[in-house]
């Protein structure tokens, strides 16, 4: 299926690696003018070394700045003035008892999580509109709909992020640009297989049986009864991202695996 998308351009924040990467490469598999970001100038050319490698002839650019401040973003706002398709990807998660989060817990994870969404939209939209054409996508996640009792703040930030993608979309309304969230599930990264390794270790149990623990205890409705792939989520990412998604604007789009209980 022709996707439409060679020679767009397209940023995409946290994406060294986990998903973010991901939705990188399968973009610019297609023809994509990809930029990625990542904190660190180190981590950046890592990735942009291991993007080319996977898509021979790939056209990847880098930034490095910390999307989740103020400062950060008009870092990248400055080495990236114009693109039509922007994936806020960044993201963090923690495990945290809900009655020893913190003030700074909640206020980090709203910055990192929500504002530097909404900081990359309000940028980068209005442009698109003016075009007549843009893709924006938020990563969110299926805790924003099955809140997890192990990490409440960050089921906090990933719902916020639904309300944002929907009123963009709402504000966005008939000049071509859609506005979407991407909702996976449990999912294979280097980070969450590192720390289930951990775990793992720790427990003196292996991978395997900590994963299969977290799915009977944690998210006992998952369908798919194992993790996701990154690339798995990045494939409905790249869709959605694409011209042949013209249609879908303003939806909380899943690929969590089956495990929100629920029809719509």
């Amino acid at each position: 299926m022709e996707l439409g998308l060679r020679g767009r351009r397209a940023l995409v924040t946290g994406s060294t690696a986990g998903i973010g990467f991901a939705i990188a490469a399968g973009l610019a598999a297609e023809g994509t003018l990809v930029t990625i970001t990542g904190r660190t100038g180190e981590t950046v050319e890592r990735a942009l070394q291991r993007l080319r490698d996977r898509v021979p002839g790939c056209q990847v650019a880098g930034v490095a700045a910390d999307c989740a401040s103020a400062q950060g973003a008009r870092s990248v706002f400055e080495q990236v003035p114009d693109i039509d398709i922007l994936v806020n990807n960044l993201g963090i998660y923690e495990r945290r008892a809900v009655f020893e989060i913190t003030d700074a817990d909640w206020l980090r994870m709203f910055e990192t999580n929500v504002l530097s969404g909404a900081r990359f939209t309000a940028h980068y939209a209005p442009a698109m509109a003016q075009k007549g054409w843009g893709r924006v996508l938020f990563v969110s996640s299926e805790s924003a709909l099955n809140i997890p009792r192990e990490m409440v703040h960050y089921g906090m930030s990933k719902t916020a992020q639904l309300s944002l993608s929907r009123g963009y979309a709402m504000e966005l309304a008939g000049t071509g640009v859609t506005v979407n969230a991407l909702l996976p599930g449990p999912t294979h990264t280097e980070n969450t297989d590192r720390l289930r390794a951990e775990r793992a270790k720790a427990a003196g149990k292996t991978v395997e049986e900590v994963e299969q623990d977290f799915l009977r205890v944690l998210r006992p409705t998952s369908l798919l009864r194992r993790f996701t792939s990154a690339d798995e989520v990045a494939s409905l990412a790249v869709y959605l991202c694409s011209e042949r998604a013209s249609a879908t604007t303003g939806a909380a789009m899943r690929v969590d695996g089956g495990v929100v209980n629920q029809i719509m």
